[in-house]
């Protein structure tokens, strides 16, 4: 996955939220990104564009993800602690 500044998200692009949902973006208005959830619709997803590490995903993520929900999450929470880590060191 890349790590994308989430200004450049627009509605109708797919993102990840900062609770690792795909989601689907409806509405970036520079400081605040909202959607739905492809996993299990739920909404509004909310993150702040300045303190969330919002990223954009393929349809290919979302379709893994939707294979196999938990070990996507597990994946996820590495790879996030692994890059914390990394900017800790």
């Amino acid at each position: 996955m890349t790590q994308d500044q989430a200004a450049d998200i627009k509605p109708g692009e797919i993102y990840e939220d900062c609770h690792f949902h795909p989601v689907l973006c409806l509405y970036n208005d520079g400081d605040q990104i909202h959607g739905i959830s492809l996993i299990d619709a739920s909404s509004p997803r909310a993150c702040s564009i300045g303190f969330c590490a919002v990223i954009k995903l393929t349809v290919d993520d979302v379709i893994a993800a939707r294979a196999d929900w938990p070990g996507y999450l597990e994946r996820r929470h590495a790879e996030f602690e692994a890059e914390c880590d990394e900017h800790t060191t």
